[in-house]
């Protein structure tokens, strides 16, 4: 078996790590995901449904390397609800700009990820969480409000939509810990991105002729349409890496789940919320509110505790594996 599908001693502080790093890789995505429409002028579903074709097609070669052997699977049904979940938070989240909540709140109210989490690992995982844990989410969260200003700007119903997102990636999060129990991260990575691309199209579709059928059904700004119009130069390798981000990203939250519980490494997570920030910080030029800094050092402190929290507890790492 490929080395990074084996337990290892450490595993808390390994799943600790690929989970920061899914974040910064997510972060990334974050980025684009703004900068692709409105610098370039490309089609929000458009851009999702090439972001995964594109995730996809690069997995070939690891496809190619790992063998095709480690696609097969006990839980087929699961996989594809576990894609089709996926896929419809990518819409819901891609509606929440159509409906034009800002961006800072799109991204950090999904910081409500982590209740969801805790949430289902207790519910269907049958995982222990503990009052750090739920203290570490409650905090991070909180942080996540004070970046996002909310108490300041206030609230309208089209911020409830980052908030169903939040909730479908965390089911997507949970299942993902179910299944990482008796299969690699190869075989969750690579089934992802083989299944979400077709769930891109079947929701594409099933939009489409929601839309013909019934046109007053669907609420205003909702994207529709079959968009395949490609970005030029720029546009294009910008789009590339998405793709490339996106393919990585998956990767490395499946082997973070191999090596840690679902609760422990949410707090974790949270840190796309200054990630992101940082990001388009420097690669935007969007300097930062004030609020940003003391939301920040909340999900730092929070994941920082929950680590060392842990850690003290159980030194010699938790492979769930």
């Amino acid at each position: 078996m490929n080395q990074i599908s084996s337990p290892t001693a450490n595993g808390a502080a390994i799943g600790a790590f690929f989970m920061l790093a899914s974040s910064l890789a997510f972060a990334g995505t974050n980025t684009l995901q703004s900068v692709l429409p409105w610098q370039f002028g490309m089609s929000s579903t458009g851009m999702a449904f090439w972001q995964y074709v594109i995730a996809s097609v690069l997995a070939l070669p690891m496809i190619l390397r790992i063998g095709l052997g480690n696609l097969r699977t006990r839980h087929p049904l699961t996989h594809e609800i576990r894609a089709f979940v996926s896929a419809l938070g990518v819409h819901v989240f891609v509606y929440g700009f159509a409906a034009g909540v800002p961006i800072w709140q799109m991204v950090t109210l999904l910081a409500t990820g982590p209740l969801f989490i805790i949430l289902g690992s207790v519910l269907f995982l049958g995982e222990k969480v503990s009052p750090a844990r739920i203290g570490a989410a409650l905090v991070g969260f909180a942080g996540a409000i004070v970046v996002s200003g909310v108490g300041v700007e206030g609230l309208s119903w089209q911020t409830l939509v980052p908030i169903l997102a939040a909730a479908l990636w965390a089911t997507t999060d949970v299942l993902t810990k179910y299944l990482s129990r008796a299969e690699s991260p190869e075989t969750l990575t690579l089934s992802l991105l083989v299944l979400v691309t077709p769930n891109h199209l079947l929701i594409l579709l099933a939009v489409n002729a929601l839309g013909w059928l019934t046109p007053d059904l669907l609420p205003a700004g909702l994207a529709t349409g079959f968009p395949f119009a490609l970005p030029g130069d720029t546009g294009l390798v910008l789009l590339v890496l998405l793709g490339a981000l996106t393919a990585a990203a998956q990767y490395l939250l499946a082997f973070a789940y191999r090596q840690a519980d679902a609760a422990y490494l949410q707090p974790f997570g949270d840190l796309k919320v200054p990630l992101s920030g940082l990001v388009g910080w420097i690669a935007l030029g969007q300097v930062p509110s004030a609020w940003f800094w003391p939301g920040a050092a909340l999900i730092v402190l929070a994941s920082s505790f929950i680590f060392w929290v842990e850690n003290r507890e159980r030194p010699r790492g938790l492979a769930t594996a």
